[in-house]
């Protein structure tokens, strides 16, 4: 089952790349959000989309949103991922496929096992302002398009 607009995000608890954990939509909450589950430190696609988001960063801090990004990845792969595209917004590891693709509705591949790309922008009551759910390695967010479209719902 798919997330849809204005529906309440599930909470989801994870550990932090850096150490920590991150409680979400909580730790969110009166700022806008902008969550990346990505497939892995091994898709290009994946970095693209970190990088991307990483380039935007400021810009995305500017309207008040903050950026996360979220995997199956171990730790040492989510580490080796922050590290080498030099990210500074939070990198959540470890996430469970099966019980996020329950929660959220993202696409699982089962055989290795992660998550498909999925993206959300939570507003900051922690509600869906808009889902993106990709069932193969295309098709999610980007930095620009988020950016105009948190303004857009800003105004």
């Amino acid at each position: 089952m798919r997330l849809t607009n204005d529906q309440h995000f599930p909470t989801i608890t994870a550990l932090r790349v850096g150490g920590g954990e991150m409680m979400l939509p909580q730790s969110t909450t009166g700022k806008w959000a902008v969550l990346l589950f990505y497939r892995g430190h091994w898709c290009p696609y994946c970095r693209q989309q970190l990088m991307d988001f990483e380039r935007a960063l400021e810009q995305f801090h500017d309207i008040g949103a903050e950026v996360i990004a979220l995997s199956v990845d171990p730790l040492e792969k989510a580490q080796e991922t922050v590290t080498k595209h030099h990210l500074t917004f939070p990198v959540l590891y470890g996430l469970d496929a099966h019980d996020i693709a329950q929660k959220i509705g993202a696409s699982l591949n089962e055989d290795p096992l992660y998550l498909q790309a999925t993206g959300f922008v939570l507003r900051p009551d922690g509600t869906i302002a808009v889902s993106v759910y990709s069932s193969g390695a295309i098709g999610r967010l980007a930095a620009a398009d988020t950016i105009n479209f948190i303004k857009y719902m800003q105004h």
